[in-house]
């Protein structure tokens, strides 16, 4: 009982460590997007402004949501494994 504990505790920060580097990086690539398209299409007024506009409407998008499968995805994989290996 004592090793599933730690498997899980062990596996729930390497997971928000995945989870938090994959979310910078969709953010800065999201954020490097829209500086190109702002200065693609020669818009005026303020680039930054437009910029954090396009991260607020990142922030409730769906791409930002799949993000979380990290947790759900390998908690899934190892259950069926461990569910496998004991039953069958």
């Amino acid at each position: 009982m004592f090793a599933l504990a730690r498997l899980m505790v062990i596996g729930f920060v390497v997971l928000t460590v995945v989870y938090f580097c994959l979310s910078i990086y969709s953010r800065a690539t999201r954020r490097n997007k829209l500086r190109a398209e702002f200065d693609a299409e020669g818009m005026s007024g303020d680039r930054e402004a437009f910029v954090q506009e396009g991260l607020q409407e990142y922030d409730h998008s769906l791409r930002r949501k799949l993000i979380l499968g990290v947790y759900v995805v390998p908690v899934v994989v190892v259950s069926i494994i461990i569910y496998l290996t004991n039953f069958h």
